[in-house]
């Protein structure tokens, strides 16, 4: 028999011998002699890509994991059966192990965890080893169902070698129908902890937080505002199905934010209200923390049963049991001298966690869980929490409402305004229904009543809230809807009110009037203002599993140089589409289509004047009179449909379509000539963001899938094409000038031999560029790809990916290297003067 293990030795000897633990990240070698959890074993599956990308298989056994590498990963097709190299024993702490083996280190490269969870045995595990034949049933996040290894080497074989596949069952599907390497390519780590956060021994998360390594590299020095509004959150209609998103509770209770100044602390609600007051044992927690000056953000609530209860929070802040309200904190602003709010997420998260390790008891963090939101969606559901809150891992804090916060609710639950009352039996004293209602711009509309969710005492406080704001008419600026079989009010019998107070409503469905359905009282939101009280949208419907595409012709070559077939291409998009859609969405297009392959014609649509591409926005010929109707990408449907059509690349303008005429970015595409070697344009690249810094400008690279580089510069849209072309013309002579061995300023081939090209005629009106991500197509189809400039030195050529490989490199990448982009806008008056 053929094995890894020396008998003689020690279980993890050859993993210890093969690795310097004073340099490498990875866990020290130790067996265990526990289990993931009660009688369960653990599986991970690892993506590391050292000198090749290839997939760690680890099964948990005997106190380690027994390890096999797998080149081409696992497959849900029966059919496939794929190498699996059986190498050395690793520890059980290599589970959760995520991180980059350092340069010369055995392994070298990064490592991600692709999938984890328990693993189930058929049979002797020992014994099935020994005879090489090993059947098993596996739980976890992207796996499951039953698989097989068998052993196919002969004894005195160098490699140990198995066979890893799918074994039919329910869970087997053929790969043309899905590929899960392709379609779940990114990190994902199970939380075992339940959704309400779990407090962890102080030492176990001491130690975690001590091992991660948390970057606020992109951190301000600023002084401590002295007031800062929230960053809100936009409904979801539906869950993300693609992107890195963090997945916290929504809690429900009161959203504070608290404002630490040396020994004072303040605490305000989201409408600048302040409530330090009420709660005198937080600002007493939040004044032990170690920091000297601070703004966090958070949310109270009181925890009935182990959930957020709204109405034992509500009983909680005036009353004796001020004492148990707990302040989940969720993010964290600002610190000792440093403005937080454009460092990412993940990092104002990791960094808050650390503050909170030795915090008060009335102080938790609000744990996030690595599970993916679908699953946790469930799960919330099913426990009858309100919902989730899902925010972008890079996401920057901006005050106000984003698209980078999202909040998904479990079951249909609003704030509307209180317009109005009726009387309990007929008799004053008690509410016995509000009539409620919510605004359209400044227009009051009627949103029906609602008369359950109170007790006795609850109807008298309400009464005694409502009675001295009585108004003699109907506060509704539209018509009041006639009462239905669901309206609790009875004819004649309204009362009217000034709209000035909130109620939290839970409610079965909106009907086709726009009045509540079936609605049950929660409390007062004495928190928000009428003003700012809309009609939200239903409940956060649970996706499906994301869909494959449906690709016609799916077998066809689009590049026989690299193999490359048309499902290839549409599978990248629809991977990339989250990412690239931000580059495109109402921006007008030119696409590069290629019927018969790159290698065939090519055609450039600019217009909707030819074949219909289902999903595409065709603008108004009033946009750009005298022209035919411009095209923009503004969804994912309209990327995979322009790739359906044969599009291989998308070339954007330097303007959106709401303001046409004013660019907001500025491009210098590098075009290397005949005979400039790969290092020269590397050094164009660094010349042009030097001299642009110079300039007062900050400028963000991005490979262009061909020969050379772009330098994209942010604008504020104030000025014309005209202007704005002719200071990259006059930048480019300015560089060609200085430097004329490396740059020319003039196109066509011969003016460029031995010499690079910075192409400024890109940013004349009209003028298009291939947007990040687009693929190319030429040879081998590279795709342009956002990098940092740290990466520039490490870049082999301007097409270092390419349709095949782009998504893994993306799926090791945990922050966008552009994530300031978005949020830069250069005026170019300064630099204009400035630039001789």
């Amino acid at each position: 028999m053929i094995s890894t293990r020396d008998t003689n030795s020690p279980p993890l000897a050859r993993y210890g011998k093969k690795r310097d633990f004073s340099r490498t990240p990875e866990p020290s070698a130790r067996t265990s002699d526990t289990s993931y959890g009660t009688g369960s074993l653990r599986f991970v599956i690892q993506k590391h890509w050292a000198s090749r990308l290839h997939y760690d298989f680890r099964l948990e056994f005997d106190g380690v994991l027994l390890s096999w590498a797998v080149p081409k990963g696992p497959s849900y097709d029966p059919g496939k059966k794929q190498m699996a190299v059986h190498v050395e024993d690793h520890p059980v702490d290599y589970a959760a192990f995520e991180g980059t083996i350092p340069p010369k280190q055995y392994g070298a490269g990064t490592v991600i965890v692709w999938d984890r969870g328990t693993w189930e045995p058929v049979g002797d595990v020992a014994r099935w080893m020994e005879t090489g034949k090993l059947v098993f049933r596996l739980h976890g996040e992207k796996l499951a169902g039953l698989w097989e290894l068998v052993r196919i080497s002969k004894a005195g074989d160098k490699q140990d070698q198995w066979m890893l596949f799918k074994k039919r069952d329910e869970w087997a599907r053929p790969l043309a129908e899905y590929d899960v390497i392709k379609a779940l390519p990114d990190s994902v780590i199970a939380n075992p902890l339940g959704l309400i956060e779990v407090r962890e021994p102080r030492a176990a998360r001491r130690s975690r937080a001590a091992e991660s390594e948390i970057d606020l590299s992109a951190a301000i020095r600023a002084p401590l505002p002295a007031k800062l509004e929230p960053q809100l959150a936009t409904l979801a209609d539906s869950l993300p199905a693609v992107g890195d998103w963090i997945t916290e509770t929504k809690l429900d209770g009161y959203r504070l934010l608290a404002r630490i100044d040396k020994k004072r602390v303040k605490m305000f609600t989201r409408n600048g209200h302040d409530w330090t007051a009420k709660f005198a044992t937080l600002a007493a927690e939040l004044l032990e923390l170690p920091l000297s000056s601070a703004w966090i953000d958070g949310e109270i609530v009181v925890l009935k049963d182990g959930i957020p209860s709204f109405s034992a929070l509500q009983d909680a802040i005036d009353g004796a049991k001020n004492q148990e309200i707990i302040f989940f904190l969720f993010d964290l602003m600002y610190i000792d001298g440093d403005d937080l709010r454009k460092v990412p997420l993940w990092a104002r998260r990791a960094r808050l966690a650390q503050l909170l390790e030795d915090s008060g008891e009335h102080l938790l963090f609000s744990q996030n869980f690595d599970a993916p939101p679908a699953q946790v969606f469930q799960a919330a559901a099913g426990l009858g929490l309100e919902g989730l809150m899902l925010k972008r891992r890079d996401a920057l804090y901006e005050s106000g409402r984003t698209q980078t916060w999202l909040k998904a609710k479990t079951r249909l639950r609003q704030e509307l305004v209180i317009c109005g009352m009726t009387a309990r039996g007929g008799n004053d004293g008690e509410v016995g229904s509000l009539l409620l209602g919510y605004y359209v711009g400044s227009k009051l509309h009627d949103a029906g009543s609602v008369g359950t969710g109170w007790n006795s005492k609850t109807a008298r406080d309400l009464w005694h809230r409502l009675a001295p704001l009585e108004v003699d008419a109907t506060p509704f600026d539209t018509r009041v809807k006639k009462p239905g079989r669901w309206s609790r009010r009875a004819a004649g019998s309204e009362r009217w009110v000034q709209p000035t107070l909130v109620a939290e409503v839970e409610f079965a469905e909106w009907t086709a009037e726009g009045v509540v359905r079936q609605a049950s009282f929660i409390g007062l939101r004495l928190d928000k203002t009428a003003r700012s009280v809309v009609r939200e949208g239903g409940k956060t419907q649970a996706p499906e599993p994301p869909p494959q595409p449906k690709i016609t012709h799916p077998e066809r070559v689009i590049d026989s140089s690299a193999s490359i077939t048309k499902a290839d291409l549409v599978r990248y998009y629809a991977s990339v589409a989250e990412r690239m859609l931000p580059h495109l969405k109402d921006r007008p297009v030119a696409l590069v289509r290629a019927p018969d392959g790159v290698a065939g014609n090519l055609f450039f649509q600019k217009h909707a004047e030819r074949t219909a591409m289902p999903g595409l926005t065709a603008h108004s010929r009033d946009l750009w009179p005298k022209h035919p109707p411009l095209l923009t990408v503004d969804t994912a449907e309209a990327l995979l449909s322009a790739a359906q059509m044969n599009t291989v690349e998308f070339h954007t303008w330097n303007s959106v379509v709401r303001r046409l005429d004013a660019p907001d970015r500025v491009i210098f595409d590098l075009d290397p000539g005949e005979g400039v070697k790969w290092n020269h344009v590397q050094e164009a690249a660094m010349l042009v963001r030097t001299l642009l810094f110079e300039l007062g400008i900050k400028a963000w690279l991005k490979t262009s899938g061909g020969k050379g580089l772009h330098v994209v510069v942010p604008l504020a849209p104030r000025m014309d094409y005209a202007k704005v072309k002719a200071f990259s013309q006059s930048f480019v002579r300015h560089l060609a000038k200085t430097i004329p061995e490396r740059f020319s300023a003039v196109s066509g081939p011969s003016n460029r031999i031995g010499k690079i090209f910075v192409d400024y005629l890109r940013n004349g009106k009209g003028q298009t560029t291939a947007s990040a991500f687009s693929a190319r197509a030429r040879p081998g189809m590279g795709v342009s790809m956002p990098v940092a400039w740290e990466q520039l030195s490490d870049l082999k050529s301007g097409a270092q990916w390419n349709v095949q490989t782009a998504r893994e490199y993306l799926s090791f990448q945990s922050t966008d290297p552009w994530m300031e982009f978005w949020s830069t806008g250069h005026s170019l008056a300064a630099a204009i003067k400035r630039l001789p």
